[in-house]
């Protein structure tokens, strides 16, 4: 269970006032004291988060969050910090007390419907006080999911993850794509790894560790190799590969060495399906290198926040490439981990990364506010592929064309 990847779970958030007995729900779903209680109301300075397994939901992320009522400089500071989980929040409880559901409830549920974020609304304390009819009638009247529970004496607290499990959207409970739909039982297929200075000492990165683990699981056998040796190992194996996946930093290089009869497509593409689920997002936006100009700004967001090296590739190597294919005078701005700017329409292009980093959910998010701000969007696979020359043949596998995607 802690095993799993952070970007793999789903992220549950407990909302509402002060005092409201979040942190004593939280404890109680998850059966262990990793949330401070206490009668004092403001207890809960910063999100606290705990890693669960809700079967069969799978691996999730409660977040114990501050009152969304707190006060003061420090309040509004731990307020904008909730709201950054909110940005990449699944599922939402909203805890109500023997207060009931006030305008400080009414205010996060019309927020929560505007972000689309599924919503169930927590009666906490029945062992002190029952929810109020009028209560009942707003929740039912407004569609909302409603649960009676007591943190305290644990009455209600299945109901609670049954709950949770009967409201998740479908897209939470089906398997992400990576390579299933392009790999079957006895398959061969070559993923390319290059180990250069931005290969983390000792291990690979994310994305190549998901995909090999998911060649696996399809029963098919799975061929490690450095862009070096490539060539080499084409020559070595008696039966042609099935699929070559690569890093898209070498993408040029591979496609020039793969023969054109055996599929090819990069890490960061089949990422772009299994994160956002909107590949054709990316291939649109990325169109728009087309039609920069001198002056034009361009953002490269990073999911991760990583010491920069000399041949970085969102910081140094994109922008080269971008800059030598366009011919144009472009300003490029980096973000990066959760800070994804508000101020999106100064931009003419987002170039995203993979994504590994973060929850489907808060990758599709970025990509519906891109749309809804009228920017275009792409990824660093497809970017990179366009860039140079080879994003025909890298659409090859999925039987999508430049033409179709523009």
């Amino acid at each position: 269970m802690k095993s799993a990847p952070k970007g793999e779970r789903i992220i549950i958030t407990l909302l509402g006032r002060r005092n409201v007995g979040k942190s004593s729900l939280i404890n109680a779903i998850v059966g262990q004291e990793i949330a401070i209680v206490s009668d004092t109301p403001g207890t809960t300075t910063d999100p606290v988060d705990k890693h669960y397994e809700l079967l069969p939901l799978g691996p999730v992320t409660f977040y114990d969050t501050p009152g969304l009522d707190d006060e003061g400089y420090l309040g509004e500071l731990r307020i904008r910090a909730t709201q950054r989980v909110l940005s990449k929040c699944d599922i939402s409880l909203l805890v109500v007390d023997e207060m009931g559901i006030t305008s400080y409830e009414e205010d996060i549920i019309e927020e929560l419907k505007d972000k689309a974020i599924p919503i169930i609304v927590v009666f906490n304390k029945i062992d002190i006080r029952g929810p109020k009819e009028e209560d009942i009638s707003f929740c039912k009247e407004n569609g909302l999911s409603y649960v009676e529970v007591s943190s305290k004496t644990g009455i209600g607290i299945n109901d609670l993850k049954e709950e949770i499990i009967r409201i998740a959207p479908p897209y939470l409970k089906e398997e992400p794509l990576l390579v299933q739909d392009l790999v079957k039982q006895g398959d061969l297929v070559i993923l390319v790894v290059p180990i250069d200075l931005s290969a983390p000492k000792g291990r690979l990165i994310l994305p190549q560790v998901q995909v090999l683990r998911s060649v696996l699981d399809c029963n098919a056998t799975g061929f490690v190799v450095k862009e070096t040796e490539l060539s080499q190992a084409l020559k070595s194996i008696a039966v042609k590969p099935n699929l070559v996946i690569t890093d898209s930093q070498v993408v040029k290089k591979v496609a020039e060495i793969v023969p054109e009869g055996i599929p090819l497509t990069t890490f960061s593409i089949l990422m772009a399906r299994h994160k956002g689920g909107d590949l054709g997002a990316f291939l649109e936006g990325i169109c728009e290198i087309e039609n920069l100009e001198d002056g034009d700004r361009v953002l490269i967001s990073e999911a991760c926040s990583h010491h920069v090296l000399e041949d970085d590739i969102g910081r140094v190597k994109i922008p080269k490439w971008v800059l030598s294919y366009t011919g144009k005078k472009i300003e490029f701005d980096v973000r990066s981990g959760s800070d994804f700017p508000e101020d999106l329409e100064k931009y003419k292009l987002v170039i995203h990364c993979g994504a590994c980093m973060l929850t489907p959910t808060e990758m599709r998010r970025r990509v519906l506010e891109c749309k809804r701000r009228g920017v275009p969007i792409t990824n660093y696979g497809v970017a990179i592929s366009k860039v140079n020359g080879v994003l025909e043949r890298v659409l090859k596998p999925f039987n999508i064309s430049v033409e179709e995607a523009g």
